[in-house]
């Protein structure tokens, strides 16, 4: 039987989740960082091999949705390891600061950045997703993947997509959702809760992480409820579209 998933949704009294782990709002971020620090050198691997290759393709799909063109600059939050900052670039765009509050993940995707000779056009800093080292209006799009459901207060990092997106300016997320056809959802479980971990502990001696990435997925709301939380955060024009099933989800937005 496939493992239950308990209610989405932060607990009360300073409290939010870790998995499916109550913890302390403060100490979510150097927990979250911890995993991602030990996992660093081996994230795209391990990327490949969850998803069959078929990341790639969600990522694609959403540059294609955000059509770069020459002059537009953009924040990709959470990218570290450059996925995405490298395929803007390759699609025509002209400038891109890749934000990080990891800095082993910064430091893999600039060692990639320099072995495909992309040197121009791309900055690497960290920061954290709640509170952007950016200027006010600053930047055309806003792009994350895999990352937002890892913060701790996901209505701070949506304010703060609005705050750097300049009017005009489009947001989109890529994350994991929920699974919409219920003859995929068991299956799906089922690899997330057992030969995810398996694997994420063959390949990186870590299984803990993978446990944690695979209840980071349960715990985020699901596309309607994003949603409605991009809405709140003061975006505009919000639509998602769903991908393999409604495992993961584009939700795009933007600032009027």
């Amino acid at each position: 039987m496939s493992k239950p998933s308990p209610p989405r949704g932060s607990a009360p009294g300073g409290t939010t989740h870790f998995g499916f782990r109550d913890v302390l709002e403060a100490d979510k971020a150097s927990m979250v960082n911890e995993v991602f620090n030990s996992v660093a050198p081996k994230y795209d691997l391990m990327n490949d091999l969850m998803s069959l290759g078929i990341h790639r393709l969600w990522k694609d799909a959403v540059i294609d949705w955000l059509r770069p063109h020459p002059g537009m600059r953009i924040v990709d939050v959470g990218g570290g390891t450059g996925d995405m900052a490298f395929k803007f670039l390759a699609c025509g765009g002209s400038h891109v600061q890749v934000i990080d509050i990891n800095r082993e993940m910064l430091a893999y995707g600039r060692d990639r950045a320099i072995d495909r000779g992309i040197l121009d056009g791309i900055e690497w800093i960290r920061g954290d997703a709640e509170n952007l080292p950016l200027d006010d209006m600053s930047v055309d799009a806003y792009t994350t993947a895999f990352c937002i459901r890892n913060v701790t207060h996901i209505d701070k990092a949506l304010g703060e997509a609005k705050r750097v997106l300049k009017p005009g300016g489009r947001f989109l997320c890529l994350e994991f959702s929920e699974v919409t056809a219920p003859a995929l959802r068991q299956l799906y479980d089922t690899y997330s809760f057992r030969l995810l971990p398996a694997l994420g502990e063959q390949i990186t001696g870590n299984r803990d992480a993978y446990q944690y990435l695979a209840e980071s997925i349960r715990k985020f709301p699901n596309q309607t409820r994003f949603a409605e939380l991009i809405k709140a955060a003061g975006l505009a024009r919000v639509d998602f579209r769903n991908l393999t099933s409604g495992i993961a989800a584009i939700h795009s937005a933007w600032r009027i």
